[in-house]
C-alpha cells in the first residue's frame, strides 16, 4: 500500500470501508443493506432513483467475492494505469467507464422495463481493463487457470466475447451489458484522446497553458475593439505622437507578459503583471 499510487490506494480504502458498512449493517445480505439501498444505482423510472446513484453504486458491493476481484484488479491494472496516465486523468476515467456502465444498464432495463438494482465497480473495472489492453497489447500474463502467459490485446478480447454471450444467456443476476458499457465508454474515452492530444493533458499542470494559450491567440483581435473608446478620447488630449508612444510601451509591456506565459506558465507571472493583463482583459 505504501507505494501505491493515491488514487488507485484510495478506491481501494474507500471500497473496502464502504462494504464493511453495508456488512455491519446486514451481515447476510450487504448487497441489501439500508446504505446499499440508497446508493445501489435503481431503475431511473423508479421512485428510489437519484441522479447521485450513478456515482455512488460504484463503491456498493454485494458480497466479498465481488468486493475482491473488482479490487484485486483495480490494484493490479489500476496501479499500472494510474502511472502511465497521472492521477487526474486516471480518476476522470475510471467515473467516466463506471457513469457508462451505469447508463447502458440503464437503457437494458429500459427496454425490458425492468427495475433491477446495479451495483459494484464492475463497469469501472472492466474499463481499466480494455484501457491496458489497449496501452500495453503484448503485454503476457499469468491468468488462472491457463498454465501459459496470455497477452493483454488476446485476454481483453476474451472478456468481451465472453460478456457478450452470457449477456445474450439466460440472466445469471450479472450485469453483464454494464460491464461492456465500461468498456465502450473506456474505448470512446481513449479514441477520442488519441485524435485531440492536447485535451487529455487538461487534467494535468498543462491545463492552464493551454487555458492562456487560448486566451493569447484571442488577445489581438480583441484588442482593437476593447481599445477602440479609449482612442478617441485619448486622441483629443494628447497629440499623435504622445498617443502612440504610449500605446506602443503599453504593447510592449503587455506582449512581454504574453510571451513570459508561452514560456513559463500563468503561474510564473508577478502580482502586478497579472493585474496588468486582467486590466487590459477588462473593458474599457
Amino acid at each position: 500500500m505504501y507505494n501505491m499510487p493515491k488514487v488507485t490506494k484510495n478506491l481501494l480504502i474507500i471500497n473496502v470501508l464502504v462494504f464493511l458498512f453495508q456488512y455491519i449493517l446486514n451481515p447476510k445480505y450487504p448487497g441489501m443493506s439500508d446504505i446499499a439501498n440508497y446508493g445501489v444505482l435503481h431503475f431511473f423510472l423508479a421512485k428510489d432513483f437519484h441522479v447521485y446513484q450513478f456515482i455512488t453504486y460504484m463503491f456498493m458491493h454485494g458480497g466479498w467475492t465481488h468486493l475482491l476481484f473488482n479490487m484485486f484488479a483495480v490494484w493490479m491494472f489500476g496501479s499500472v494505469m494510474e502511472r502511465v496516465w497521472g492521477p487526474k486523468k486516471f480518476l476522470f476515467y475510471y467515473i467516466v467507464c463506471g457513469i457508462g456502465a451505469g447508463i447502458i444498464q440503464e437503457m437494458v432495463q429500459l427496454y425490458f422495463f425492468a427495475d433491477i438494482p446495479t451495483l459494484g465497480a464492475s463497469g469501472a473495472v472492466y474499463g481499466i481493463l480494455l484501457a491496458f489492453g489497449m496501452t500495453f497489447p503484448n503485454e503476457r500474463l499469468f491468468i488462472i487457470p491457463f498454465p501459459f502467459p496470455i497477452k493483454a490485446k488476446w485476454l481483453i478480447l476474451g472478456y468481451i466475447v465472453i460478456e457478450l454471450v452470457s449477456a445474450m444467456g439466460q440472466s445469471d443476476g450479472v450485469a453483464h451489458m454494464a460491464h461492456l458499457g465500461g468498456m465502450l465508454f473506456g474505448f470512446l474515452l481513449i479514441r477520442y484522446w488519441q485524435k485531440h492530444p492536447g485535451s487529455s493533458q487538461r487534467y494535468g499542470r498543462s491545463y492552464g497553458k493551454e487555458f492562456f494559450d487560448n486566451l493569447i491567440r484571442k488577445h489581438e483581435d480583441y484588442q482593437r475593439k476593447r481599445h477602440m473608446h479609449a482612442e478617441q478620447t485619448n486622441a483629443r488630449r494628447e497629440t499623435d505622437e504622445e498617443y502612440n508612444m504610449r500605446q506602443r510601451q503599453n504593447q510592449e509591456e503587455i506582449d512581454a507578459i504574453l510571451d513570459k506565459i508561452r514560456k513559463s506558465g500563468y503561474d510564473s507571472l508577478t502580482k502586478e503583471e497579472k493585474q496588468k493583463l486582467f486590466d487590459q482583459k477588462r473593458p474599457s
